[in-house]
C-alpha cells in the first residue's frame, strides 16, 4: 500500500486557491493505488471543500497536525476517537479557546493580527482568499494563524506556554504540542494493520519539515531545502518520480 501526504497551499493550491489544477494529478495519484491523505495547516472546513472538489474519500489531518480525521467505517477495525458528524477525530493538539486566549493577552504589545481578531474583510485582505473559503477559514478547532505582526519576541512566549510555534511559506502557525509528522505517524499506524505501507509526502515550507522526516519518500516544492527530501519545481513534476 502506498500512502501519500500532500500539503495544500502553495503545494497543491496556487495564489488563486482553486482546486481545479490540482485535480489531473490527484486523479493520476489515486488511479495508481495511492492512497491520498492531504496534511495541511488547513481547517477541517477548508478541507472538506477541496475533499468534495477533488472527489477524496479517505483520511485527512487538520490544523498542522491537530487531528487526524477518519471517516466513520473507513477502516475495518475499530478506531479510537471523538465521534462527530460522520467522522473520528484523533485529537492531538490543543483546544482553539486556549490559543485564542493566549494570543489575544499578547497581541496588544506586540501588533498580532490573525483569524480570531479580523474580520471577514481583514482575513480576505491577508490571505487573497475569497469569501467563502476565508468564511470556511475562520472556522477553528485546533489553531491559529498569525498574519502580521509589529515586533518580534512573541514566538518564545508562545513557546513558554507550551505552544508550538511553526513557519510556513506565508505565516506563522500557533498549535499545541503537535505537528504534521506525529499526526502522519498515528495515521499510518493504522494503515500498517491493513499491510505493509509505503509512504510519500510533498510540502513546500519548514512546518512540512516534522512531516518529511518521517516518511519513506520525501519531496519539496521550491527552492527551501531538507536533508532527506528530493526538490520538485511544481505538483506536476511529481508524477514523473512516483508513477
Amino acid at each position: 500500500m502506498r500512502v501519500i501526504f500532500l500539503d495544500l497551499d502553495r503545494t497543491l493550491l496556487g495564489d488563486d486557491y482553486s482546486p481545479k489544477p490540482a485535480r489531473p494529478v490527484l486523479k493520476s495519484l489515486v488511479s495508481e493505488g495511492f492512497e491520498v491523505v492531504l496534511n495541511s495547516s488547513k481547517t477541517f472546513a477548508e478541507q472538506e471543500y477541496y475533499r468534495k472538489a477533488w472527489g477524496l474519500e479517505g483520511p485527512f489531518i487538520v490544523e498542522n497536525g491537530s487531528a487526524v480525521v477518519i471517516p466513520e467505517g473507513y477502516f475495518p477495525f475499530d478506531v479510537q476517537g471523538v465521534r462527530r458528524g460522520g467522522y473520528i477525530f484523533i485529537e492531538l493538539g490543543e483546544r482553539y479557546d486556549r490559543i485564542k486566549r493566549i494570543l489575544d493577552h499578547l497581541a496588544p504589545e506586540y501588533g498580532l493580527r490573525y483569524y480570531g481578531n479580523c474580520t471577514l474583510d481583514d482575513v480576505m485582505a491577508f490571505t487573497g482568499l475569497p469569501e467563502n473559503l476565508a468564511g470556511l477559514a475562520m472556522k477553528r478547532d485546533y489553531s491559529e494563524t498569525i498574519f502580521a505582526w509589529e515586533r518580534p519576541g512573541f514566538e518564545e512566549l508562545l513557546s513558554d506556554r507550551g505552544l508550538r510555534v511553526s513557519r510556513g511559506s506565508r505565516f506563522i502557525g500557533v498549535t499545541g504540542s503537535t505537528d504534521k509528522g506525529r499526526a502522519a505517524v498515528e495515521l499510518l499506524r493504522l494503515y500498517s494493520r491493513l499491510g505493509r505501507v509505503e509512504s510519500y509526502a510533498v510540502g513546500d515550507g519548514k512546518n512540512d519539515f516534522p512531516l518529511l522526516d518521517v516518511v519513506d519518500h520525501a519531496f519539496l516544492v521550491g527552492a527551501l531545502r531538507h536533508r532527506r527530501a528530493k526538490n520538485i519545481s511544481s505538483i506536476d513534476e511529481l508524477l514523473e518520480v512516483v508513477l
